[in-house]
């Protein structure tokens, strides 16, 4: 069964293919994945790799505070992403410039933004 590996710090300069090689000198690697920025693009300075169970623990235990470009790198296996309820992501609600919804009335100003009773 196979196991997978949370890999953070990384340098910002590693992709896929370089965090594949490093984990492939302990065995065969399913996948290696670079989280990347969905605006810019740009590395998040973590991944995931996928490695059978026992060349996993092998890895882990070896390349966990090793440093790569003056980066120590944290290697655990991952852990199941946690549910998180609906709707609570970035930004709320469009509405929400502060206070209660109670305070919204429906209304916008001359610009289109929200107005609540107090304006």
């Amino acid at each position: 069964m196979a196991t997978r590996i949370y890999v953070g710090n990384l340098p910002y300069t590693i992709g896929n293919e370089q965090l594949a090689q490093i984990f492939s000198a302990y065995g065969d690697v399913n996948e290696a994945t670079v989280v990347m920025d969905r605006d810019s693009g740009q590395s998040k300075g973590f991944g995931f790799v996928e490695m059978e169970a026992a060349a996993a623990q092998t890895a882990i235990t070896s390349l966990n505070g090793t440093t790569i470009d003056n980066r120590m790198l944290r290697v655990s296996e991952a852990q199941p992403r946690q549910e998180r309820p609906a709707g609570s992501g970035r930004g709320g609600r469009r509405d929400s410039y502060g206070g209660s919804s109670s305070d919204y009335d429906g209304r916008q100003d001359r610009y289109g933004r929200s107005r609540s009773r107090d304006w």
